[in-house]
């Protein structure tokens, strides 16, 4: 009788064990995201975050079907104390340890960040912060301090230099000072041996280059005449002319919305002022294109000194080697456009 009572006792015990099993395999591998009219989710933790926001986040978008179960695991994992924030990827159909693996073990996914056409590194800072965690006032103020902007190898004025039109991965979470960082190593791996050698050739360092090509680069949307436009203005430096270039003086006045510069604007003091002062400003007045920094580097060797726009209004240009020559070209734009 004893024995029989044991053995029942035992196979009690074995039923429950396995229906604690089924329980605890159910809660852990069994679907319990579901992702409605998409194929993923894209799931932002900010940093700082606890785990009820993350809960918030999750429920508020009907991610997780049993929560109970999703919470249970949670807290097994110890994921309940110690969320980590980013960018993660959730799939329909995903198990409780699934999710918990990618969000438990910091499994983000980079985003891809994009900027270029940008003026000024405020303008960049707001394209920026549309795309990771740190904000654009972090951003610019971490670029408009004196000691960040030593380590990183600029000043102020030549910021800009440093950011290069281009997509990049980076972390979601990814702070202002990571942002900067990482933005230096690409700048480095830019500069590569070739280009220094380019650089040194035309007698300018990386950071003039860049400032030459912002001015190359607000002369001209035409990617194909680029270098022409900036062997004019090796021209110019290289015979010790005042480089006189229109952007120059929009940069100086600060109206980027400035259509037609006129002799009073050639007046305004500003280091910026090509016309008032020789060589190059001190900095970019934009964040030059690629583009136009491939223009600079490889510059079409000529003889020409002065261009003026097409009067075909095409957005080319036509130069000249004599200030005689060009100011017939300047004369037929006129007329045509006086004619228009």
């Amino acid at each position: 009788m004893k024995k029989k009572i044991f053995i029942g006792i035992i196979v009690v015990i074995v039923m429950l064990a396995i229906m604690a099993g089924y329980l605890v395999y159910n809660a852990v591998m069994k679907p319990n995201v579901a992702v409605h009219g998409q194929k993923d989710f894209s799931l932002f933790i900010p940093t700082g975050a606890d785990f009820d926001q993350v809960k918030d986040s999750l429920y508020g978008n009907d991610l997780i079907v049993n929560h109970k179960s999703f919470e249970w695991w949670a807290g097994q994992r110890d994921y309940t104390d110690d969320v980590k924030p980013g960018h993660y990827i959730l799939r329909n159909g995903m198990s409780n340890r699934q999710l918990l693996n990618l969000l438990d073990g910091g499994l983000q996914t980079p985003v891809k960040v994009t900027f270029n056409n940008m003026r000024t590194v405020a303008q960049l800072a707001g394209r920026i912060g549309e795309q990771i965690e740190a904000d654009s006032a972090d951003i610019v103020n971490y670029l408009s301090d004196p000691s960040n902007l030593a380590d990183l190898g600029f000043n102020r004025q030549t910021i800009p230099a440093l950011f290069l039109p281009n997509t990049y991965e980076f972390y979601w979470n990814t702070s202002a000072a990571q942002f900067a960082e990482k933005m230096k190593k690409e700048y480095e791996k830019f500069w590569n041996g070739e280009r220094l050698e380019k650089a040194k050739n035309i007698a300018l360092s990386p950071v003039q280059v860049s400032i030459l090509a912002s001015i190359v680069d607000k002369e001209t949307n035409k990617t194909d005449e680029m270098p022409r436009i900036a062997g004019v203005y090796l021209n110019r430096l290289r015979n010790g002319w005042l480089l006189q270039a229109d952007p120059t003086l929009v940069f100086a006045v600060g109206d980027f919305n400035l259509k037609r510069v006129l002799n009073i604007h050639k007046e305004v003091e500003s280091p910026y002022n090509t016309y008032k002062y020789p060589g190059l400003p001190p900095g970019p007045i934009c964040i030059p294109s690629l583009a136009s920094i491939n223009a600079v580097l490889n510059a079409e060797k000529h003889n020409y000194y002065y261009f003026c726009a097409k009067d075909d209004f095409s957005g080319y240009h036509v130069f000249a080697k004599t200030l005689t020559e060009h100011n017939r070209n300047a004369q037929r734009y006129q007329r045509e456009l006086g004619r228009r």
